[in-house]
């Protein structure tokens, strides 16, 4: 509790100066916090220790050691954290914490995720020009669940699934039990934690240990293209259709899944919920930031400027992917007679500049600056896809009680979509959006029940009167957003908006 303190009636804090509101007494740290940053320390040492030590080969001791502390550690620390607190909001002291709002730790922190990415991303890359072989100590770490699992020792891209794997299940522990009042996020969170484990991690390499083509089955076209651009599976960035067609029976389903993934199952589950059947359930990258992203979500731009950059970026993208699988396709056709010798080059651009720097790099990379949706925001064309289907055909809306709405600013402040969802609750509109991905984190913070996560039974009620879906797209590429900004001691920063 903060203890009040009582004003003079001529106190006259204008002319003093405005300073900080008084802060609550820290919450101590229980027992069970302690034993969890215990084992995270312990793990956390043994990694390095192994990692530095260059093992050639890895072990299940050392393995357990480190990574398995690692685990249990985040899992004791966030369930211990969290565990016994009443239902509501939690997020007190978010605008106080220093790696929450930009500061010094937060920016350090970006810049050691981006340097383990591009280590990742460009190892061999790297060593090549004289990086030591830094990573390779910790490669071998999970040999043995390499072993097991693939039946060969570990190279960095299963380091990297594994790493990632990892971040997206401890850190769901820690959604679990923040939100563990709420049936949805729960819900929720197993789904993306489901997928990751299951279909992303254990799947691909059963595969090949049944020396079968490894796929990444919750990743689909437009987001993985290369199963759909014709090529060998050869090279940097190269396409996969050919070599999956001369696969046999388990890569011909691959090809059938990628195509029927897209073409009917995406139109259909995004009829039915909209978007978030995928962004807040499936999908790996969505996963990782509903995850691990969680404590940056605030930090996305509400911004009239940043809608505008947004829209031309992400549609950018979505029309980048089209014409290069398009050029590529061609190109095959025709044996370069019309594309040249352009095409090739073109698809490795991509795939550099969109899949590594973009989605990978800076998408994971700049979760502590600028929010945990900045891939899926800015640049995924499966978002651009799916938000174009959703704005217009969709069934899914969040409904909002107007009268209810006490313009606090919990919804707008925790969109990691940049949405001035507040400002659809105060006119009490349905949001509609083609960049909403359905997260519900907007419904959980709302201290008084204004907004909710519905189906309607049609797409019908989403065209503001002007007709239909092209009418509506037609009025949306015309009409330029308009600012909308709430007033009085409520107001937050940023929360002009346009609609879509």
């Amino acid at each position: 509790m903060i203890e009040l303190r009582v004003l003079s009636y001529s106190h006259d804090e204008e002319r003093i100066g405005f300073t900080d509101p008084p802060r609550a007494t820290p919450r101590p740290i229980n027992i069970g916090e302690r034993a969890g940053m215990a084992m995270l320390a312990t793990g956390a040492f043994a990694f390095v220790i192994c990692g530095m030590a260059g093992v050639r080969r890895g072990s299940w001791p050392a393995l357990i050691a480190s990574f398995g502390l690692i685990t249990i550690g985040g899992c004791v620390y966030y369930w211990r954290r969290w565990a016994g607190s009443t239902p509501g909001i939690k997020h007190d002291g978010n605008t106080f914490n220093n790696v929450q709002t930009r500061g010094l730790w937060a920016w350090g922190l970006a810049i050691v995720i981006t340097l383990f990415y591009i280590a990742y991303y460009w190892y061999h890359e790297l060593k090549a020009i004289g990086m030591p072989p830094v990573l390779d100590g910790t490669i071998r770490l999970v040999d043995p669940l390499s072993l097991a699992l693939r039946g060969k020792p570990a190279d960095q891209w299963f380091m990297y699934s594994f790493l990632y794997t990892l971040a997206v299940l401890i850190f769901g522990v820690r959604m679990v039990m923040k939100y563990r009042h709420n049936r949805y996020h729960l819900i929720r969170t197993a789904s993306v934690s489901f997928f990751q484990l299951g279909f992303a991690f254990l799947l691909p390499g059963i595969l090949v240990a049944l020396h079968q083509p490894d796929h990444y089955f919750t990743y689909f076209w437009p987001l993985s293209p290369q199963p759909l651009w014709p090529g060998d599976g050869y090279g940097f960035g190269a396409g996969k259709f050919h070599a999956l067609a001369d696969k046999g029976v388990m890569g011909m389903f691959i090809l059938g899944f990628s195509a029927f993934m897209f073409l009917l199952a995406t139109p259909v589950l995004t009829y039915l919920f909209g978007k978030r059947w995928y962004c807040s359930w499936v999908c790996g990258c969505g996963g990782l930031a509903e995850t691990l992203g969680d404590p940056w979500r605030q930090l996305s731009d509400k911004s009239t400027t940043a809608w505008k950059i947004e829209r031309w970026m992400i549609h950018s993208v979505l029309v980048a992917i089209v014409l290069v699988t398009a050029f590529l396709w061609i190109d095959y056709a025709q044996s370069g007679a019309i594309t040249g010798t352009w095409a090739m080059p073109l698809r490795k651009v991509y795939y550099f500049v969109i899949v590594q720097v973009f989605a990978g790099v800076i998408g994971v990379g700049f979760y502590p600056l600028m929010g945990s949706r900045v891939w899926c925001r800015f640049g995924c064309p499966m978002a651009a896809a799916l938000g174009i289907l959703q704005r217009y055909f969709s069934r899914f809306r969040i409904t909002t009680n107007g009268g209810q709405c006490m313009s606090c600013g919990n919804c707008s402040t925790y969109c990691e979509m940049g949405i001035d969802v507040r400002g659809y609750a105060q006119r009490g509109e349905n949001i509609v959006r083609a960049s909403c991905v359905g997260c519900g984190v907007c419904a959980a913070v709302c201290p008084r029940g204004v907004l909710k996560l519905e189906n309607g039974a049609s797409s019908e009620g989403r065209y503001e009167g002007v007709g239909g879906p092209l009418p509506q797209l037609v009025h949306d590429l015309r009409n330029p957003p308009v600012a909308q900004q709430a007033e009085g001691p409520a107001r937050i920063a940023q929360t002009r908006e346009g609609t879509r």
